[in-house]
């Protein structure tokens, strides 16, 4: 015969207060209605759960042994009350977020704690490449997402505007003092350092100039990232076009120069972008508008 749980309340109540009236007025039944629910409890578990005299009241071995378990058990039954009152329990998913690897580094990676905390049930994993790869996968579904500045021009593709990317002109400081550059003229006096023939970053400007002069620099240096990019114009190698928040520190310390600041480049923007009809959209939209929160760093 199966304890029942109002006789377990009973039990819990008597063995906190070591006192039957007290415990009976805790659970609103007479002394009389809780003596029984006492008995019937020891009957069916057949053992003495108090050691009783007209001066106290103290738990058996046996009641001892019970006490723990009774409260599991109570706590267990409260929570059947509450959970089917709760709503849905989050079921535990994880999402795989492609981005280039300096952003990965300075932002999305630091941005990992703050975004666990929001979904304790969701799990991120980074994955690092160039964007056009990065991108490809997204759209043959062998990643979710993937946060790219990468012009889309699929309709199969869906994606949010997180923040907006502006970008600079920029060469060292040493190599602008012996070769200065400030019109197309000067450009065959340089090195153009870019990412890639497929996305260079060098449109940015070419698009802002909105000019038919030739800049013919001496030559064309490819170096896929723009860490590169920055480490090799750091060096005095050539001039690029990069993000601002990239190197607004160099440009703060005069370690870089703006060239031809006159001219505002075409800002573009980071995308939050996934394959339409992903099973998880409403889960990466909502991952989109806490990036949107996040600043770029």
């Amino acid at each position: 015969m199966l304890p029942d749980l109002e006789s377990l309340r009973c039990f819990e109540a008597a063995a906190t207060h070591l006192n039957f009236r007290i415990a009976a007025q805790t659970v609103a039944l007479s002394p009389a209605a809780f003596g029984d629910r006492i008995k019937r409890l020891e009957d069916a578990l057949d053992a003495p759960l108090f050691a009783r005299t007209t001066r106290r009241v103290a738990l058996t071995p046996a009641g001892h042994r019970l006490l723990p378990q009774a409260r599991r058990v109570l706590d267990e039954a409260a929570r059947c009350s509450r959970i089917v009152h709760e709503k849905e329990l989050a079921v535990p998913f994880a999402l795989s977020v492609g981005t280039r690897f300096e952003l990965g580094l300075s932002w999305l990676t630091h941005a990992l704690p703050h975004l666990q905390a929001q979904r304790p049930e969701r799990t991120l994993h980074l994955v690092f490449g160039d964007s056009p790869e990065l991108v490809a996968r997204v759209r043959n579904g062998l990643l979710d997402c993937v946060v790219t500045s990468a012009r889309l021009t699929s309709g199969e593709l869906s994606y949010e505007t997180l923040h907006d990317e502006h970008y600079v002109f920029v060469a060292s400081t040493r190599l602008i003092e012996r070769r200065p550059l400030s019109r197309a003229a000067h450009a065959a006096e340089h090195v153009l350092v870019d990412a890639s023939p497929d996305l260079p970053l060098f449109r940015y400007f070419l698009d802002a100039i909105r000019s038919h002069d030739v800049w013919g620099f001496a030559r064309t240096e490819y170096l896929g990232t723009i860490a590169a990019i920055r480490t090799r114009v750091l060096q005095g190698a050539g001039v690029a076009v990069l993000p601002r928040y990239f190197v607004e520190d160099d440009l703060r310390r005069r370690r870089l120069v703006r060239l031809m600041p006159s001219v505002a480049l075409q800002p573009d923007a980071f995308r939050f972008v996934w394959r339409t009809g992903h099973p998880r959209e409403q889960a990466l939209r909502e991952l989109a508008g806490e990036l949107v929160k996040i600043p770029i760093r």
